[in-house]
């Protein structure tokens, strides 16, 4: 069957079957291989991406069910040349040993901080805690997470001192 899919800001055609996951779409038929791979059950989030602006484990979504939304992908966060806020974050704190979930943590840390700009250690701790990081970095990803948030409360700060001149 053909799908269409908004992926990143762009539409993309695709010639697949309805039983494969959104996770297999991307990664085997767009080539997007930032979206990890590892349990495959949902378990583990190391291939969330964002539907519609909110976390989601690809490898249990079938391909069908995410026509008609929003998909946004690691791909999307960032360059090599330009890190996004939060990827800076995870370098800054050493958020990562082995790299397979961080492109999972990244996406959910992203959407967390959208809704909670301003998240205690707690709460970090607790948005992050339905992704699994096998290296134990988990501590360094929650400090990543709130450096993150920092960094944007004072890049708006400065952004609402600049509107009021």
């Amino acid at each position: 069957m053909k799908i269409r899919l908004r992926i990143n800001a762009h539409t993309h055609e695709v010639e697949t079957r309805p039983n494969q996951t959104l996770a297999q779409v991307l990664r085997e038929d767009l080539g997007m291989t930032g979206t990890m791979m590892s349990c495959g059950e949902g378990e583990c989030g190391s291939c969330t991406v964002l539907v519609d602006g909110t976390p989601v484990t690809s490898c249990l979504m079938l391909v069908g069910q995410a026509m008609g939304r929003d998909i946004r992908t690691i791909e999307s966060v960032g360059t090599a040349a330009a890190l996004d806020v939060v990827q800076q974050a995870f370098v800054d704190e050493q958020g990562f040993q082995c790299g397979a979930c961080t492109p999972g943590f990244i996406m959910v840390a992203k959407a967390f901080l959208a809704e909670n700009p301003t998240p205690t250690e707690h709460e970090a701790s607790q948005a992050m805690s339905g992704n699994i990081c096998r290296c134990g970095a988990h501590p360094y990803i929650v400090r990543a997470v709130l450096n993150a948030a920092g960094i944007l409360a004072q890049q708006k700060g400065s952004e609402h001192e600049q509107s009021e001149l």
